[in-house]
């Protein structure tokens, strides 16, 4: 059986650490309503400390693939993750993240022939409705229209709630 030590405990949880502060930032921090400049706040000074450290760019072959991934990584990503930070209260937004492991054994069915257990979607239903039980208790929705800080009934509980 293998032993878990504190720092890979630390190490993992570091991402979602992060990850689980965009809504709070957004909302706290960042302008409003502007998901292409958040994005670049985001990217650009990681990109920079990488570039900076390596201190060589991608050989000339890899100039295309660079792009195409970049653009689905960080370029498409960021933006329409912030845009979603400025519209959709935190908890919505937890709840439907809560879902992805549903999403990942929809798709491994079909396209890698793993058909999900019932253990798997027994658990993944319990995670869902927990994170749905602790987070979706706002009386606003989704607001295509306004960000967070002009449209306050729902916008300080759900930051506080990631």
């Amino acid at each position: 059986m293998e032993t878990i030590h504190l720092r890979t405990v630390l190490v993992t949880a570091v991402a979602p650490a992060a990850w689980g502060t965009t809504y709070l930032v957004t909302e706290r921090f960042l302008p409003p309503d502007r998901p292409f400049f958040s994005a670049a706040v985001r990217a650009l000074p990681v990109g920079l400390v990488l570039l900076a450290w390596t201190r060589q760019l991608p050989p000339r072959g890899w100039w295309g693939r660079a792009i195409a991934l970049g653009l689905c990584n960080i370029g498409l990503f960021f933006p329409l993750l912030f845009l979603s930070a400025y519209r959709l209260p935190g908890g919505l937004a937890a709840t439907v993240q809560a879902a992805s492991p549903l999403v990942v054994m929809a798709l491994a069915w079909p396209l890698i022939r793993e058909r999900p257990t019932v253990l798997r979607v027994a658990a993944a239903l319990v995670g869902l409705t927990g994170v749905a039980l602790l987070v979706l208790r706002s009386p606003g929705g989704a607001d295509p229209s306004a960000s967070p800080r002009r449209s306050a009934p729902w916008s300080s509980r759900a930051s506080a709630s990631c």
